[in-house]
């Protein structure tokens, strides 16, 4: 099964797969609202503003498996996104990112190494993965900024013509 087969939901609860995006990048990203890490959206949107127009989408996917940081029902996942961020991006349906439980797209993504060559589990909230409009994929850690140089520069060169 590729990538694109895979479905997915939104966070309203509506069938969508990265077929809807396949000729696009798109930036996969573990998000929570209760995390350290979680002023991370504003960046996430100011890349979604940036690049929407130009076939570039993030792709946020509520994640309660790091010490409960998205305890929050969809309804008020989204509130709190609109709200406090202006998140203008799609989110997904909660879901695992690691275990028995992990979703079939993050049983894909985490195949994929990071810069320093380690695959495997999703470290923390936050982790990004970028996907090409030809299927490449590049892995940008937690801590990895969403406006970092070497994360836009990923983004610009896999934008569509």
């Amino acid at each position: 099964m590729s990538l694109y087969d895979i479905p997915l939901r939104t966070l309203s609860g509506d069938p969508i797969s990265l077929a809807d995006y396949r000729d696009q990048a798109v930036l996969v990203v573990n998000v929570a609202s209760k995390c350290g890490l979680t002023p991370q959206y504003a960046g996430l949107e100011r890349l979604q503003k940036e690049y929407g127009d130009r076939g570039f989408t993030v792709l946020g996917v509520p994640c309660n498996q790091f010490l409960g940081q998205e305890p929050g029902s969809a309804e008020e996942i989204q509130t709190f996104c609109s709200a406090s961020y202006g998140v203008t991006f799609p989110l997904l349906e909660k879901t695992d990112v690691n275990g028995d439980a992990r979703h079939p797209l993050y049983a894909e993504l985490t195949r994929i190494a990071d810069a320093e060559g380690e695959a495997g589990d999703v470290q923390w909230n936050f982790e990004k993965f970028l996907i090409g409009r030809y299927g490449q994929i590049t892995r940008f850690r937690p801590r990895t900024e969403p406006e970092a140089p070497e994360v836009v520069a990923a983004i610009e060169a896999v934008l569509p013509a």
